[in-house]
């Protein structure tokens, strides 16, 4: 949410110029993006597609969840998260969708005040209930196959790790203003994308969340990056979206970046879908501050 090192092996691809205002565009990319969904009045923090390729979305003002079935359906409210403020969101082991909660002034006090929690979201009974509280955010949530789930906060450091039991443990790690969250495919590593502090994407050992290692800077970019909630592709490259230069950046290895799309501002996460309709497996989705979800078509990952 924004609102108010060792090296790793990763595929390579065209790298930041130096000083230069814009990223370059990844090869293959730079296609317009396309509208797929719109949630008039909404501000969207959090975007996740389910097995049956449907799309849900929280909005940061009424704290109420939606679903969109298929590209150009209108949005579904389905739930309000309690307390408000809409956060992000991430498949529990069970099928149950988490859904992050406490995105409001109060995060502004950083980890002072820790009124975030996660409630469980039933798709198939439209049943919503609280599971965790006492964390200082959950701007970014990512689920290990373990059940372990970690939580973010982008206006303070405290990375909280939550068990399959509901234990919660909201100091598990500490990066300043980390904010997206997800998980590399063998469970080793958390990415978190850095909104404020140095805007860029760091890493975090499960194993040892003393270990950190900062990938990349968006320099050039400058502050105006505000890197929000990302996601990893299928070679575990971080894709993660810009608040205010509008850009969709895909991290290809230590302090290398290019853009998958630009112009488009207020950019607040990017996912992939699911199944095989719908929002698809191998399409990328961008949802927004300005209530808006558009597909990234210079995303598409055929391994997915």
């Amino acid at each position: 949410m924004v609102l108010g090192s060792a090296a790793i092996t990763l595929a390579p691809s065209a790298s930041a110029a130096p000083g230069s205002a814009t990223a370059r565009v990844c090869a293959g990319a730079g296609q317009a993006p396309v509208l797929v969904g719109r949630v008039p009045g909404a501000i969207l923090e959090g975007a996740v597609a389910d097995p049956s390729g449907r799309l849900y979305v929280t909005d940061l003002v009424s704290g109420r969840l939606f679903r969109f079935d298929r590209p150009g359906a209108p949005a579904i409210a389905v739930a309000t998260v309690p307390s408000g403020g809409g956060g992000a969101l991430a498949w529990a082991k069970d099928g149950q969708l988490l859904v992050g909660y406490g995105a409001d002034p109060r995060v502004f006090v950083g980890d002072t005040v820790r009124a975030a929690g996660i409630a469980r979201f039933d798709p198939a009974t439209g049943r919503l209930t609280p599971w965790v509280s006492g964390l200082s955010a959950a701007d970014g949530l990512a689920v290990a196959r373990s059940g372990d789930v970690y939580a973010t906060n982008d206006f303070g450091s405290l990375v909280g790790k939550i068990s399959p039991t509901g234990a919660v443990n909201p100091s598990w790690a500490s990066i300043p203003s980390a904010n997206g969250a997800a998980l590399t495919s063998d469970d080793d590593w958390l990415y978190v994308s850095r909104t404020f502090a140095d805007p860029g994407v760091s890493r975090i050992s499960t194993a040892n969340p003393l270990v950190q290692q900062k990938i990349v800077s968006f320099r050039g970019v400058g502050v105006l990056a505000a890197a929000d909630g990302l996601t990893l592709d299928s070679h575990d490259r971080p894709i993660v979206p810009t608040d205010v230069s509008g850009e969709i950046l895909r991290v290809d290895g230590p302090g290398q970046f290019c853009a998958l799309a630009t112009g488009l501002p207020l950019s607040s996460v990017v996912t992939y879908g699911r199944g095989d309709s719908g929002f698809a497996a191998g399409r990328l989705y961008r949802a927004g501050f300005d209530g808006a979800v558009y597909e990234i078509p210079g995303g598409r990952d055929a391994r997915r």
